[in-house]
């Protein structure tokens, strides 16, 4: 997760953005905080989906296979 104070800053920028318009200084530091912003997301996402187990109402499971590899390489490292 962002810190707070990333985080704020993410929304500084994009009121900012939305009110008068950025520096070209501004632009980069908005766009390099948005980029670490949603690697963090994305990590955090698929952390999640790991640990998701998918059973039919009859008990099946029935995770996708993509979803079952993903599990199953994160344990062997």
């Amino acid at each position: 997760m962002l810190s707070k104070e990333k985080m704020a800053r993410i929304n500084v920028l994009a009121n900012k953005a939305k009110k008068s318009g950025l520096t070209e200084l501004e632009a980069k530091e908005q766009s390099k905080l948005r980029s670490e912003y949603l690697q963090t997301f994305r990590s955090n996402m698929l952390t999640t989906l790991k640990g998701v187990k998918i059973v039919d109402p009859n008990g099946d499971d029935v995770t996708p296979d993509k979803l079952k590899e993903l599990k199953k390489n994160d344990k062997m490292h």
